[in-house]
């Protein structure tokens, strides 16, 4: 009893925080931002939605995200494998090296993509050197997918890390030495112990992806905008609050959505 009391004791001063800091802000925001109420949330809300020159913006948003993290999944997942599998020497080091993005500002990451996708970036001169003409990649879709599968790649590594990592190694080597080819052997055994962790990591990919503001910003520009950009236009721009707040309304179901349908995909759903 004691020990449970003093556990919640320390629970206490970050659950404190994290409801006057976080949770109330945003129910505030979202259900009764100021010179609105929840009437004209759920009004603007419906108006965004029947929108024809916004939907493209909802749309793009969703497939700048599912693009993002079938991206980083595909690219993330071997690397991780390889670094699970690595000697114990070199697994640390290749792990840093992973992560070590994550350690640089976002802003500064971005700017690098520019100086690549610009119509006098490298990527361009590449191309006119080829013989194919000069291109311009910067302002696009691409661009953003580009610049946001950049910035979350560490994130996707480290969560299906966590996974393979404590996977037993002998367990592949048993299914080998009862026939399993390494490709069956892979499928069968590696793949389901890892999907909780490669679960997490597309979640946290596709909510990060969703509610980017920096990369979207520079690299789409006014042209290919997402909710995120939209958001802040509403706030800064027109200061319309009861907008931003639809916009953010959606945004935050969106990342619900996906976050419950990855605990439906968990491994109890997985096994049905």
């Amino acid at each position: 009893m004691f020990r449970r009391s003093a556990m919640v004791a320390l629970l206490v001063p970050g659950a404190a925080v994290l409801a006057f800091g976080f949770l109330y802000p945003v129910a505030v925001t979202l259900a009764a931002p100021p010179d609105g109420d929840p009437a004209t949330v759920a009004r603007e809300t419906a108006a965004l939605l029947s929108d024809p020159y916004l939907l493209p913006v909802i749309a793009r948003t969703i497939r700048v995200a599912v693009v993002t993290t079938a991206a980083c999944l595909l690219l993330g997942f071997p690397v991780a494998y390889l670094i699970s599998r690595a000697p114990a020497r070199w697994a640390g080091k290749l792990l840093a090296l992973a992560i070590f993005p994550l350690m640089l500002n976002t802003v500064v990451r971005t700017y690098g993509w520019l100086v690549l996708l610009g119509s006098n970036g490298l990527i361009s001169e590449v191309s006119a050197a080829l013989g194919l003409g000069r291109t311009q990649l910067l302002y696009t879709e691409t661009a953003i997918d580009l610049g946001l599968v950049q910035l979350f790649l560490p994130i996707m590594i480290l969560s299906c890390y966590s996974s393979l990592s404590q996977q037993d190694p002998r367990l592949e080597e048993a299914a080998r030495g009862l026939g399993a080819s390494p490709g069956r052997a892979f499928r069968q055994v590696v793949l389901p112990l890892a999907v909780p962790g490669a679960l997490v990591g597309c979640t946290l990919v596709f909510a990060g992806a969703v509610t980017a503001f920096t990369t979207p910003q520079l690299l789409g520009g006014a042209r290919e905008r997402l909710l995120s950009t939209l958001l802040y236009s509403r706030v800064n721009v027109s200061l319309d609050w009861p907008a931003a707040s639809a916009v953010a309304l959606i945004m935050t179901v969106l990342v619900l959505a996906v976050s419950a349908l990855s605990g439906r995909l968990g491994p109890k759903g997985v096994s049905r």
